[in-house]
């Protein structure tokens, strides 16, 4: 048992400045002195969601059954059975949780023990609270950084890019609500068709957004409903078949950053209701628990389908849409800003060649017109999939076209022989005005000419308003 030892500096002597972590983390206090646990648990209070304290190592096994913990605190010499003891038997249990030692013996042996053991750190007693509170620190900032690189990790390997790319006028107003709502807590709700880039989206809100956290996606279509509320909350030991440890769901995962729930549409209703709760009361409840931790994560929704009429059908709950559609990001078909398919195109080009390894294709003008007027029904990841196609079969553009007989085909261009280099001039601008809609600014930056230019050849060939159609 350890000695009567207390700090030597009360908590109204020292109240050391504290960094700016994430709430959302739970700690676990293991001391047979009161006053300690007391002293500790006074001190994380106002820094951490969930501290709790415990006597013994039966105490501490009782809390652990009902709550998952960040960060175990932990008196070497306890009645019954060591720190050590008992954090070596947690091994094959929980590894996910980081420990701190404490005792007042100061004895090298068995501070090697206890780093052998696995601690994160060995504190002498009697301590000052700030170095108490640095080794917290430090515990926690090493989680988070292990979480920032392990999702940094599985973006590199899945070759994320962190831009948006396009300067049609409909994408230079989702950049402009993005830059205008990224700094708020916001719920927000991204629509729009499969493959048009909603992730990314989701991405570099978090990216502007300030937050310190992890960006964390989860696919609620491609997780089993049964097994949906474990994934996103966590749960305890034995809360159900194959439940053999404590586990930490996603959305402690994603403590100080920002959740994204792709698919929102697919999430079955029962669900609906656990995250309407979670969005209301900031807090979550790993399933086989009694205890509400509470989170700080922002939440971003995002969706193919028309929620407004997934609700009239009763297939989404109302009042959960109301609550994540409080900011609402549409993202436009490829097919509705063919300015952006060059650009795009180019960006994808560069990107899939250095990453493969192999020599660039190089596109014609007949070529960029052809992916302009298909209407790309796949969206951008159609786009990147037929141009990452090409690169790998080492075939130009326009063999790609002849290969998928089944696809919509762009519609062919070509002039007779015969044609004045005036008409096929006329012939070809107007075929790129109609490309885009009628939009002339759009299909002058596409041609290389001023809008000026394209206004004044419009007049000379048809004595029209140049403005008439835009």
């Amino acid at each position: 048992m350890s000695q009567n030892v207390l700090p030597n500096k009360s908590m109204s002597q020292i109240d050391p400045p504290l960094k700016p972590l994430p709430s959302a983390v739970s700690v676990l206090i293991v001391d047979d002195e009161p006053g300690m646990r007391s002293f500790l648990s006074k001190a994380l209070t106002k820094k951490f969601a969930l501290v709790e304290t415990a006597a013994s190592i039966e105490e501490a096994e009782q809390l652990r059954s009902r709550c998952h913990f960040d960060l175990l605190i932990v008196d070497i010499r306890l009645p019954g059975r060591s720190g050590i003891e008992w954090r070596e038997a947690l091994d094959d249990q929980e590894r996910r949780s980081d420990i701190i030692f404490m005792t007042g013996y100061a004895d090298m042996d068995v501070a090697i023990q206890a780093l052998r053991a696995g601690a994160s750190d060995f504190i002498l007693k009697p301590f000052h609270l700030d170095q108490m509170m640095q080794s917290v620190d430090r515990c926690i900032e090493r989680r988070l950084l292990k979480r920032e690189n392990l999702m940094l990790r599985r973006e590199v390997s899945a070759g994320y890019s962190s831009s948006i790319i396009g300067n049609s006028d409909a994408m230079k107003e989702v950049k402009r609500i993005i830059e205008r709502v990224a700094p708020t807590n916001s719920v927000i709700l991204i629509e729009g068709e499969s493959g048009t880039g909603k992730e990314l989206v989701a991405r570099q809100l978090h990216l502007l957004s300030g937050r310190q956290g992890p960006f964390v996606p989860v696919n609620c279509g491609a997780i089993a409903p049964e097994l949906l509320e474990s994934e996103l909350f966590g749960h305890t030991a034995g809360s159900f078949t194959g439940a053999k440890g404590n586990r930490e769901g996603l959305f402690s995962f994603a403590s100080g950053g920002t959740i994204f729930l792709d698919e929102i549409g697919e999430m079955p209703l029962k669900m609906q209701t656990s995250l309407l709760r979670v969005l209301e009361q900031k807090s979550i409840r790993p399933v086989g628990s009694e205890k509400e931790v509470a989170i700080d994560v922002r939440v971003i929704a995002a969706t193919n389908r028309k929620l407004a009429e997934e609700v009239e059908a009763g297939g989404f709950r109302r009042d959960l849409f109301y609550r994540l559609n409080v900011l609402n990001i549409v993202i436009p078909p490829l097919r509705s800003r063919p300015e952006d398919v060059v650009e795009l195109t180019h960006h994808f080009t560069r990107q899939l060649g250095a990453e493969l390894g192999v020599r660039e294709v190089v596109w014609s003008h007949e070529d960029l017109l052809k992916l302009q007027q298909y209407s790309w029904p796949g969206n951008i990841r159609e786009l990147r999939n037929m141009i990452e196609r090409c690169l790998l079969l080492g075939k130009p553009p326009a063999e790609y076209w002849k290969e998928l007989p089944k696809m919509e085909q762009p519609v062919q261009t070509g002039y007779p022989l015969d044609w004045p280099l005036k008409d096929v001039e006329r012939d070809h601008v107007t075929a790129v005005v109609d490309a885009h809609g009628g939009n002339k600014s759009a299909a002058a930056r596409i041609l290389g000419v001023s809008r000026k230019t394209l206004d004044r050849k419009y007049k000379e060939w048809f004595d029209t308003d140049p403005d008439a159609e835009d």
